[in-house]
Order: structure tokens, then sequence, then C-alpha cells
């Protein structure tokens, strides 16, 4: 049995310092610096997130502010914090945790993703790194000869690769994380950047096993047979385990059909990453190694390394690797460059880095038919360094290969480069420059418009009598709440019931987080294997819909969308055919009621929707009650009677499509003037040739008290349809009243003029 003591309760009980290294209880300061490290990484990270920076530029941050560059200065706090004999027991956290990153890595690495886009992705990816590789080897030679000593005897040939190798590297992760951040992952940008990142990981981790196994073999007979034992190894790897493997998954288990890995799966892959990671260390190269290729050669059927990163993520990216960053920032000290030839060749690091990654992008972009700008934005996600530059250097300072002061240096360059990736993507390639890979349009329907979009322009003049030429060209709904989803399909019942037979196309959208998962899913989009994966992931709220239009005769079609919630209607615009197309989504009545408090909730999403589609669109807040209260009464709000915009029309059109099924009509003019006759008329002839028992009232008010206080017996149960100028005055109000009454809102808008 364990041997458990209570050594800290007693030692503050007794007066005893509990933060004093102990070695029968190491966990006890552990504990407290994972604590410190996690809140550091957190408060770092809040502010860096708005800037759109990834999470490894706070974790790094966090390590050098812990280290002896700014907290460590303060007497005492080192050796009370993080005292020498405590480091082990960290060393040995976030070596684990590297090693499992590593494996995660490998994961994202998609070999079939390289195959369709082989000779672009191998001309850029290769180009992309002979030029920083070529840079690196020249500045190299200063390096060694400024900060060679006699107590670091590397020779220089290995730290010349080494410098080269860190020169040249880009970091995956963090570069699909940026992609998916600034929405160009389905773009034609994102998909050559994608597989010549792939290319660019694997020949990196290749020439740095390499530069590893250089270090550590004592003449060139023993680097030989290292090399050659990685090689057998790696080729083991490959053929027979993987395709072992492959046939134990599919000849005795259900893993591969289902996309779930199982107790035993996990257990059997834990093994293969630990003795793989076992087999390179004891032959001289670094663990990791072999914790990658096992990544590798995990098949990708049916998202089944998605559902693998599920289950590690969290506790090796929440815990784990905060903790190796920690380590790291503790072994940084840019006190040590106290001169200015050290801040000299700091500079001259960042610049040549960067002008090496951005010009081989370029020109392997331009040699593939590129234009200038959009080569220069291969060459600017391509200098992205991140989390992987961080893990060779700490590997070659480990190996001795490097001295404190050129990892210092070269640790501020891969964060420079990545804090720099995102807002120099931004500034080079906008959104209004970008272009789809291969056609952006996704669901089925003609680009052409059946009828005349409800648009306005200073030569087209729209009136009442001429709403009857107008229509949809095609049908999209937004699904983002499964407890909206029975309000929206009523009332998608209600607008198709003169169309039998119509096709909708319902998108289901998820927030993309920072989770590898995501990222993982995200980097497979278009993937024909992944698709089945990507409905199992939405069943809950894509098969209810699937089954409302079985029963409404509605022909149905489905994609699950995986967005930043901060520009989710990016990849959404990109569905929409044209300017005819109407968008159905729903808002959340209570969220929007406190999106004053919470300003990132509902209240951003509503305003997402209505400010950005590029087609005619209707949010529905529905109320509180019962999902099976049919609606009494249409109510329809006009701004004004003397000039309606495209909102007040698309709310007209609407409004006679409805009255099919609703034919009690009340429509409500905000006006200050006396009853306009001619209005009238045209909205009684307008509407009297929809269903002859149809019953309308046209009222008019000046403030929304009229409105309401009037009408308050016969709201419950009602459907207001409102134009968004309308609703930007009285938002709040209005939801409320919807909520104290009982009635749905459904608020429209305009397709915007091209």
């Amino acid at each position: 049995m364990a041997n458990v003591t209570t050594s800290s309760v007693a030692g503050i009980v007794s007066g005893c310092n509990p933060l004093q290294y102990s070695a029968s209880s190491p966990y006890t300061i552990f504990l407290f610096q994972a604590v410190l490290i996690l809140v550091f990484c957190q408060v770092l990270h809040w502010p860096l997130k708005r800037l759109r920076q990834p999470r490894v530029i706070a974790e790094v941050v966090a390590g050098i502010v812990l280290g002896p560059t700014v907290m460590g200065r303060i007497p005492g706090f080192s050796e009370t914090c993080f005292p020498e004999a405590s480091k082990p027991g960290l060393t040995l956290v976030a070596n684990l945790g590297i090693i499992f990153f590593l494996f995660i890595v490998g994961l994202e690495v998609d070999l079939t993703y390289i195959r369709k886009n082989l000779r672009v992705a191998s001309t850029v990816g290769i180009i992309n790194m002979a030029i920083p590789f070529s840079i690196g080897c020249g500045i190299a030679r200063a390096l060694y000869n400024e900060y060679h000593t006699s107590s670091h005897d590397m020779s220089f040939t290995t730290q010349m690769v080494f410098i080269a190798v860190a020169m040249c590297i880009t970091a995956f992760p963090v570069l699909v994380r940026i992609l998916v951040e600034l929405n160009l992952i389905g773009d034609q940008i994102g998909t050559i950047v994608l597989s010549a990142g792939i290319i660019n990981d694997l020949t990196g981790w290749i020439l740095l096993a390499l530069v590893v196994t250089l270090a550590n073999a004592d003449n060139f007979v023993h680097t030989v047979y290292i090399l050659l034992l990685t090689v057998a190894w790696f080729a083991l790897l490959i053929y027979p385990i993987r395709y072992a493997f492959r046939f134990y998954l599919r000849r005795f288990t259900n893993d591969l059909a289902t996309g779930q890995p199982s107790p035993l799966l996990m257990v059997l892959i834990f093994h293969m990453v630990c003795m793989s990671a076992f087999y390179t260390d004891i032959i001289g190269v670094h663990p990791i190694f072999g914790a990658f290729m096992v990544g590798v050669i995990i098949p990708r059927d049916n998202g089944y390394v998605i559902r693998i990163t599920e289950k590690l993520e969290d506790f090796i990216y929440v815990l784990m690797i905060p903790i190796y960053f920690a380590v790291v920032g503790l072994s940084v000290d840019l006190t040590k460059l106290n001169r200015g030839v050290d801040w000299a060749y700091c500079i001259a690091v960042i610049a040549l880095a960067m002008v090496g990654k951005v010009l081989g992008g370029f020109l392997g972009a331009k040699l593939n038919g590129f234009c200038w700008r959009d080569s220069l934005t291969v060459g600017v996600l391509m200098s992205c360094k991140g989390i992987v530059e961080i893990v060779v250097l700490n590997m070659g300072l480990n190996a001795n290969i490097i001295s404190e002061q050129v990892y210092s240096i070269f640790v501020v360059m891969a964060m420079v480069t990545t804090f720099l990736t995102t807002p120099l993507t931004m500034w080079v390639y906008p959104p209004k420059y970008r272009k789809g890979a291969g056609g952006r349009n996704h669901h089925k329907g003609s680009s052409e418009p059946d009828h005349d979009c409800l648009l306005g322009s200073p030569t087209t003049h729209l009136c009442i009598g001429s709403l009857d030429r107008f229509g949809f060209s095609g049908l999209l709904l937004l699904l983002n709440r499964i407890d909206n989803i029975s309000n929206l399909m009523l009332l998608l019942k209600d607008l198709e019931k003169d169309r039998p037979g119509a096709a909708i196309y319902a998108v289901h959208l998820r927030e993309f987080t920072s989770r590898t998962s995501h990222l993982l899913e995200a980097s497979s989009a278009g993937d024909s294997t992944q698709n089945e994966q990507q409905y199992s992931d939405s069943l809950s709220i894509l098969s209810i819909v699937k089954a409302f239009s079985t029963m409404l005769d509605i022909k149905f079609s489905a994609k699950s969308l995986l967005s930043p919630m901060n520009s989710f209607m990016v990849p959404v615009n990109d569905l929409v055919t044209g300017p005819a197309n109407f968008l159905l989504a729903s808002a959340s009545a209570a969220g929007l009621d406190q999106s004053k408090t919470s300003p990132e909730g509902e209240g951003e999403f509503y305003k997402q929707v209505l400010n950005e589609c590029r087609c005619h669109v209707g949010v529905l807040i529905p109320s509180r009650r019962e999902f099976n209260v049919e609606t009494k009464i249409l109510h329809l709000v006009l701004n004004q009677d003397d000039r309606l915009n495209s909102s007040d029309l698309l709310g007209l059109h609407l409004l006679r499509r409805l009255a099919l099924s609703h034919p009690d009509i009340h429509v409500h003019v905000r006006s200050s003037a006396a009853r306009n006759k001619e209005f009238e008329h045209q909205f009684e002839e307008y509407l009297g040739c929809v269903r002859e028992e149809s019953s309308l009232t046209i009222s008019y008010f000046r403030i929304l008290d009229d409105l309401i206080l009037k009408k308050e017996a016969a709201l419950g149960g009602s459907r207001f349809i409102v134009s968004h100028v309308f609703m930007d005055k009285h938002l709040l109000e209005m939801v409320r009243l919807g909520q104290t009454y009982e009635f749905d809102i459904l608020v429209v808008k305009g397709a915007p003029l091209f």
C-alpha cells in the first residue's frame, strides 16, 4: 500500500512552511505550482485572446514571467515557489505531456490530404523550408562564434543543422488554429497552406531526429547505427503494425464503423505510444518521435482520430502543456541578453526568420501561378512557429546543442513570429480578396433566383402592387439552439404550405473552440470519410429536423458547420447562392434580454445574423408558450406607410404566405398622420386573393404602448412580423412583452444591395 502522509496538514498546524519540499510528499508543492501556473496562463490569455492570439503565447509568457526574467528577480520567489528539488517532478509531468502532445500532433497529419494537393503542396513546402534553412546555416556561424564556450563543446556542424531546422520549421497545430480563426480553412489559400504545412511538419521532424542523433552519437559509426534503428522502427510502424492494427479494428471490433474507440483500444493505443517513445529514447533519439509516428499510423476513418483526441486533449492541454511551457520559461533568462550585440542578434534572427519563411512561401506559390497577394499570404501563414518551435528549442537546450543565450534568442523569435502571423495575414489578405477552394456554394440549388429578389434600387420602384412577382430561390435553416427547433419547424410548415415538396438546407452551427478535436474536424472539412461522422455529431439536432421535414413533405439536406462564433456568418454566407435566398434562424428571448450583461452571447448572434447576412433573413424569437399551442393571429408591424423599405416588403410577402394557414391578420402601421386609404386598399387587394375568409384589420399607432396595450387580450399565441428597423429601436421592450404575453416575434430584414 502507498505510504500516504499528512505532513502538509501537520505542518500548517504546527507553523511549518507547507511549501517546503518534502521527498515523502512531493505532490504538495507540485499542486501549488500547478495552480500557480494555470492561473498565470489564464490571466495572460484573456487580453491576448482579444488580439486573436493562440494560447501558446500566453503559456510561454507565463513561464517566462514566473522564471528568472521577472518574478525570479524577487528575493526568495524561485526558492520558495520553484525550489530546485521540486523541478524533477515538474519536468516529469511536462515530458509526459509533450510525449502525448506529439502523439496528438501525429493524429493531425493527414497523408491523404497531401495526395490531393501533392504538386502545389510539395513545391510550397520544400521551397518554404529550403530558403530559411539556408539562411539558418549562414547565421549559425555568427552565433557559434559569439556564444560558443569551452563548457559548450558541441560541434559546429550539429549546431548549424539544428539552427537551420529551427529557422525553417512551421508549427502545424498553431497554423491550423489561425486558419480556422480567420475563416480560411475552406479557402484556396488555406488548402495549400495546410498541405504544405503537413509536408513541412514531417520533413522538420525527420531533420530534427537527424540532429538529435548527431548530438547523441559518439562517432560516425554510432550515428549510422542510430539512423538505421530509427528507420527500421518507423518502417515497422508504417507497414506491418499499421496494417495489423487496421485489420484488428475491422475484423474484431466495431470501432471504425462507429468512430468511437473502446476502452480496450484506448489501452492498446496508450501501450503503442509508450512503447514507441521508449524505443526511440533508448536508441538515442528523443521519445517524442516515437509518439509522433504512432499518431501518424492511427486510422482516420469516420472521424476515429477526432474521438481519440477528445478523450485526451483536455487533460493534456489544460494541465500538462502549461506545465511544460512553465518549465521552458523557467529556463529562459532574458537578463542574460544584457549586451547590445545580444539584442542585435535577436532582432536579426527575427527578421531573417520572417523574411526566409515569407520569401519561401511567396516563391513556392508564385511558381504555381498564384497572384502576388495570395503568394504573400501563403508566405506569411507559413512563418508561424508556435508550440512546435518551443519544443524543438527545448530539445536543443537539453541536448546541449545550443547555449542558454541562443535558446533565449530563439524563444523570443518564436513568440514574435507567432504573434505577427494573425495581424499580418488580416492585413495582406482581407476578406474581400478571398475565394473558395473549388467553389463556395455547397448546397444544391440554382444560383439564379427563380423570382425577382426583394431589393430596392434607384431604378426600381418597389410597392405593394409589385410583390406578386417576388419569391425565394432557396431556403436555409440555421440551427444553433435545440430548444427552438419545434418553433422553427412550425413556422416553416406555414411558410411552405403552398409549395409541397419544397427543399430546405439545414445548417447546424457549432462553435469552434481551441480544442484539438475541433481543429481536426475543421482541417478535414470536405473529406468524404468525415461526412458521416459530422452528421453523427449533429444527430441530436439534425435528426429532429429530418423527422419534421418528412412529416411536412419537405426535401431535407444538412451540413454541420464548425466556426468561431465571432465570425460564423462568413462560412454561412458561403452557402448562400444569391440574394433571393431566405435564411431562417432563431434567438432566445431570455438571452436577448440579458444581452447587455453578456454582449458576446445571444445578442451578438442576433446582430451578426441581421447585419452580415447577404440574403433575406428572418430571426424567430419564440415565446415561452408550449409547443402544441397554435398561432392564433398574425400581426405585421410597419414602420411607416408612405416609404416601405425592402424589409417592410419582405414582411408583407411573408405575411401573405402565412395567411394561408392563419386567416386572422392584423396590420399595425406606425404613422402620425390620418388613415391612408390608398395604402389600405392596396393591402386589402394584395391579401384578398390568398384566402376568401381572411379577416384583415389595419390600425395605426404612434408609440409602442399604443400598439401593445390595446391588444393585450388577443396577444397570447400570436406571431408578430417586425422589421429590423423597428426592432433596433425597441428590441428589449418587444422581447420582454413577448415573454409576458407569450407571442412569437419574427424579425425580418431584406437582402442588402450588392
